[in-house]
């Protein structure tokens, strides 16, 4: 099963996903895809620590090619999350690449191997500001990679100030 969780900056898709997750007997990882830089970052992947600590999950910090994680099948899986992932497949090495077929391959495969695929994602792009070609480049990858995802997800939620808002299937947890 794989649910999508949507929605503007601190809006509560953490929590929630985390709860979705939790509800699963199984055992449960956090794939936490923030690169540690900066001081916002740390503080971010610090909180998300303290969110989750107590909750059962291994962190598997991976912040490209999901597609190599070995886990055990019928596990559940939490990734932190989709946009961040995008932008570490998509500037690579000073080029800007388009990440999309790769990152839904990886989804893909860890849907097939996992019985809880959650997914972190963000709203992107609905402020109606142009920006430079690179974060134009990176709202068009992720938004793409956020509808083909919603179109294969059993369930889509948008989180509206902490209200999980379901979008498409039910909310489990």
């Amino acid at each position: 099963m794989i649910t999508l969780i949507t929605g503007g900056s601190k809006c509560g898709k953490s929590s929630l996903a985390e709860r979705i997750t939790c509800s699963f007997p199984d055992r449960k990882f956090y794939i936490a895809t923030m690169r540690p830089y900066g001081e916002e970052a740390f503080c971010a992947i610090e909180r998300h620590r303290e969110m989750r600590h107590g909750k059962g999950f291994e962190t598997i910090e991976k912040y490209t090619d999901l597609g190599e994680i070995v886990l055990p099948e019928k596990s559940a899986v939490l990734i932190e999350c989709m946009g961040n992932l995008c932008a570490n497949e998509m500037f690579v090495d000073n080029k800007i690449i388009n990440p999309v077929d790769k990152i839904i391959n990886d989804i893909e495969y860890l849907a097939d191997i996992t019985k809880c695929l959650t997914i972190v994602t963000n709203e992107v792009g609905n402020d109606g500001i142009s920006y430079e070609s690179g974060t134009e480049k990176y709202i068009a990858c992720i938004n793409e990679i956020n509808r083909k995802i919603a179109l294969s997800a059993d369930n889509v939620i948008e989180c509206v100030y902490g209200i999980p808002v379901v979008l498409k299937g039910e909310l489990h947890c």
